[in-house]
């Protein structure tokens, strides 16, 4: 998992071409642009432009995948992510869908909150699972961007 602001992403482009695609992507992103799907390079880099109310942890379910890593850059509003590595994640209350590369997993007995705003991004890996969504102090609305990347 990484958590960093975006002025840093070049540092990140190190993990390989499809990691720099996805950033330079972002590069060009702002709040204005539409909500919905984006091909960045096919299938291997593709964007996901949404909005959305936080919500209570309680209300959050973790995830994880096994086909992409995530970029979650947050564009504008603020939320927190629960991470938690997935080797803590040993309840599935949804099995792994290999449509939709995605397993949910309840809250485990612990897990890291990163409190993150506008400018602000992650890197969730397979190996990590995360909850997206939990309002950081109250609820507020979420713009933000959900670069999927193949590893």
């Amino acid at each position: 998992m990484i958590l960093d602001n975006f002025t840093q992403w070049r540092r990140y482009a190190c993990l390989g071409q499809r990691f720099e695609q996805a950033f330079q992507y972002l590069a060009g992103i702002n709040a204005a642009t539409p909500i919905g799907r984006y091909e960045v390079v096919g299938m291997d880099v593709f964007a996901l432009v949404q909005t959305y109310p936080t919500r209570p942890v309680e209300q959050c379910r973790f995830e994880a995948h096994r086909q992409y890593a995530d970029i979650q850059f947050i564009l504008t509003g603020r939320e927190r992510i629960f991470w938690a590595p997935l080797a803590a994640l040993t309840l599935v209350t949804e099995p792994y869908n290999a449509e939709k590369d995605i397993a949910f997993f309840a809250n485990p007995a612990s897990a890291t909150p990163l409190q993150m705003g506008p400018g602000q991004f992650a890197v969730f890996f397979p190996e990590d699972g995360h909850a997206p969504g939990a309002m950081w102090d109250v609820v507020g609305e979420v713009r933000k961007v959900v670069v999927k990347i193949r590893v």
